[in-house]
């Protein structure tokens, strides 16, 4: 059995996640996509699905991307 990094369940049906070279044992994917996803950088939420990637910055959607870059130009102002 191996021990998930998140909740540290130890599960007889724990899986590995190999990303940039480091490998991650998870209980299930709600732990998985707790540690791994990215997070919008407008609205918070957790980045699951294709999401949108403006500038190297991580949005959920296009709309937090548009929201998070008019909110940048009133920034400048």
């Amino acid at each position: 059995m191996a021990v998930c990094e998140v909740c540290g369940n130890d599960y007889e049906m724990a899986f590995q996640v190999v990303t940039a070279g480091q490998t991650h044992t998870f209980d299930s994917f709600e732990c998985a996509i707790h540690r791994l996803a990215p997070i919008c950088e407008h609205c918070g939420c957790k980045v699951i699905g294709h999401g949108h990637v403006t500038d190297r910055r991580f949005f959920c959607c296009a709309h937090c991307a548009r929201e998070a870059a008019g909110s940048a130009a009133h920034d400048a102002d």
